[in-house]
């Protein structure tokens, strides 16, 4: 019974399986590869990350703000406010006061009053002065000494001297 326990030294058999020992250089050779694999893909992935379309949307919704703030209404506000109440009652005031009360009345005065005092009284004076006194009693004075001496004096000289006498005695 002895040799048969020998027999049963598969120990030796089992021992066959470990030369393949060998199989484990694949595995590094493997670990190579994915590391590599995984290295190619991230970098470019992360750089087309970050140009997407960011910037653009900004600006636009900058340029609209702006524009619409509040400039239009308030002009109009203080052109209303200040033309009707101040300029509409000044004008009339001063325009009502001048013209009337100053050049109506002197013109009226000034053309009244030299006409009729000079240049009619002094004609009808001076044309009654001379005629009167002068030409009246020369005529009839210088009519009536000529005509009576000459032709009554040489007739009645002769007939005159008797009558003279009468008048004397009384």
């Amino acid at each position: 019974p002895t040799p048969p326990y020998q027999y049963q030294k598969p120990p030796y058999y089992y021992k066959s399986p470990p030369p393949p020992s060998p199989s484990p250089p694949p595995p590094p050779y493997v670990d190579k590869f994915p590391p590599y694999y995984y290295k190619s893909p991230p970098p470019p992935y992360v750089y087309k990350s970050p140009p997407p379309p960011s910037p653009s949307p900004p600006p636009p919704y900058v340029y609209k703000s702006p524009p619409p703030p509040s400039p239009s209404p308030p002009p109009p506000y203080v052109y209303k406010s200040p033309p009707p109440p101040s300029p509409s009652p000044p004008p009339p005031y001063v325009y009502k006061s001048p013209p009337p009360p100053s050049p109506s009345p002197p013109p009226p005065y000034v053309y009244k009053s030299p006409p009729p005092p000079s240049p009619s009284p002094p004609p009808p004076y001076v044309y009654k002065s001379p005629p009167p006194p002068s030409p009246s009693p020369p005529p009839p004075y210088a009519y009536k000494s000529p005509p009576p001496p000459s032709p009554s004096p040489p007739p009645p000289y002769v007939y005159k001297s008797p009558p003279p006498p009468s008048p004397s005695p009384p």
